[in-house]
């Protein structure tokens, strides 16, 4: 595909802005709603799932940079792959575990709190600007225009990277708090 049908993709491009609203809006949703779905116990475990999950997230980030930085592109391609699918699993158990559980309360007090909620507040501020750029550029590198991926990914690549790792810190914090 050239530069310029990648540009003018107006399908994919709309596709990933619809993927990019509709996920906050639904997860929002979630959040918002008291009364939950009981599928069974075995929900309670997601948090700590999530937070495996964004710990191997952030190991592939860093382990696909390597490679990217040795010039070892298919291997690359997988490792970035397999943490792009990360995110997807990621957003079924989050989905999963909203859709059932209430939100957990973080008890901590003082300045580690403070300290808390600013990991918190920072992850989701930035997952919401990640998401899109992680789609397209993602979709710039299925379609082999790789100087567009790669101008999007100086942006992309460390806030997800970020992303990924106040996730495993918030997770760490807020984990003695869950029931």
């Amino acid at each position: 595909m050239k530069v310029e049908s990648a540009k003018q993709d107006k399908t994919s491009m709309t596709l990933i802005n619809v993927v990019s609203i509709a996920v906050p809006l639904v997860v929002a949703i979630l959040l918002g709603i008291r009364q939950k779905v009981d599928l069974g116990e075995w929900t309670k475990v997601l948090p700590h799932v999530i937070g495996g999950i964004n710990t191997l997230t952030s190991i592939s980030l860093i382990y696909g940079l390597f490679l990217i930085k040795q010039k070892q592109i298919e291997r690359h391609r997988k490792v970035m792959t397999l943490a792009f699918s990360f995110g997807g699993v990621f957003l079924v158990c989050y989905v999963l575990y909203h859709l059932t559980n209430p939100s957990t309360s973080y008890g901590g007090e003082g300045f580690v709190r403070y300290f808390y909620y600013f990991i918190l507040i920072s992850h989701i501020l930035l997952s919401l600007v990640v998401l899109p750029l992680v789609l397209r550029a993602y979709f710039f590198a299925w379609v082999g225009e790789f100087e567009l991926h790669r101008k999007l990914t100086k942006y992309a690549f460390p806030i997800w990277l970020y992303v990924s790792i106040t996730g495993v810190i918030a997770y760490l914090m807020i984990k003695p708090y869950y029931v």
